[in-house]
């Protein structure tokens, strides 16, 4: 009986302005062959010259190459290069995606964001203090660790904010989501000032460095990184679809979305873990990519209605799409150098950001 009362009451709750679940099952079929067109055309797009096309056409047919050093060039660009960062912007466009509308269900408010918590400033220091004292005080973690040092900071500092943060708002078992944002929002003024901290103790060098990565890139991927934070990544995703009956629930309220069978307090802790995960794991390589979990959910919610079971793997494939188109304006709008990919995205993503409020606000009537 209970299992009826939800189905009827969510879903009308979910389609309060018609079905669009027609709608959303075409716009994820259109989704999946944007992120087709968007992998190839990064797959093409860069400061070389290299035909990803010609490369796949011989692996294929098994043709022997009439140049077998331009074939040899060729192969490392798209395999070792390209693929990579292909691979690496699918799973952090998607992650972050996902995890702007899962944050946007869990606090009922449309203009949250992956960061809201204080996530990416944990992993922001963390990645910092390894630049900075990677030569000093922490010289044997970088020695030991080599190029793992800095993705591993940066995610072990995104899950010390995650543990900090689930401490102060937990108690008798229960988890206040509005605590939790207000203490995300004291730890993350907290983590930027000890980065500015360490920001002031960089030398030039370091400050170049830090620049680069905190406006975020895609320029570090590696297969090696893709096996560190890949599997999280992944694991983090995998979970977010079994939330989406939950946050159908929680838009009517906690109460209701308890009376009508949902582990409230189970769904909440699997959010906020599974969003830190792969936060942490994103910013861990990427840096600071800004505006995709906002834009990406709160688009596709005008479009086809805040029903979760939709709404997440479409995030998925719209984040992924956008974050490679981001990527490859990044990386041939000043080639042969590369913009950084954080300002392609907060410069699209602002100007929507800023229509968003202004809508809220009725100040523009669309």
């Amino acid at each position: 009986m209970a299992e009826q009362s939800f189905a009827g009451t969510a879903g009308r709750a979910m389609t309060a302005d018609g079905d669009r679940s027609a709608r959303a099952r075409l716009v994820v079929l259109l989704l999946c062959v944007m992120l087709a067109l968007s992998v190839f055309l990064s797959l093409t797009s860069g400061a070389s010259d290299a035909s990803a096309v010609r490369v796949i056409r011989d692996w294929f047919t098994g043709a022997v190459p009439a140049d077998a050093a331009l074939a040899a060039r060729d192969q490392l660009i798209v395999y070792d290069i390209r693929m990579p960062r292909v691979l690496l912007g699918v799973l952090i466009g998607a992650a972050l995606a996902v995890c702007g509308g899962v944050m946007q269900g869990l606090f009922r408010n449309p203009l949250a964001d992956p960061g809201l918590i204080g996530v990416s400033a944990g992993s922001s220091l963390g990645a910092v203090a390894i630049i900075v004292l990677g030569t000093t005080w922490l010289a044997p973690v970088t020695l030991a660790l080599g190029t793992l040092a800095l993705p591993l900071a940066a995610f072990f500092g995104g899950l010390a904010v995650t543990l900090l943060l689930y401490a102060i708002a937990t108690r008798q078992g229960r988890t206040s989501v509005a605590t939790m944002l207000l203490a995300g929002i004291a730890i993350s003024a907290l983590a930027m000032a000890l980065t500015g901290v360490l920001i002031f103790m960089a030398d030039d060098r370091q400050l170049r460095d830090l620049t680069f990565w905190q406006l975020g890139s895609l320029a570090g991927a590696t297969w090696p990184k893709i096996g560190t934070v890949g599997p999280v990544i992944v694991l983090a995703l995998s979970a977010m679809p079994f939330l989406s009956r939950g946050l159908n629930a929680l838009a009517l309220g906690e109460a209701t979305a308890g009376h009508l069978g949902i582990p409230v307090q189970r769904l909440k802790y699997t959010a906020i873990v599974g969003v830190s995960a792969a936060v942490g794991a994103s910013v861990a390589v990427s840096g600071g990519i800004g505006f995709i979990g906002i834009v990406v959910p709160h688009v596709l919610r005008l479009a086809i209605g805040p029903d979760n079971r939709y709404l997440l793997p479409a995030s998925a494939l719209l984040g992924a799409s956008l974050l490679l188109l981001a990527d490859a304006v990044a990386r041939t709008i000043v080639a042969p150098a590369e913009l950084p990919i954080g300002i392609v995205t907060a410069v699209a993503g602002a100007p929507f950001f800023l229509w968003i409020l202004l809508r809220k606000r009725g100040v523009i009537d669309l």
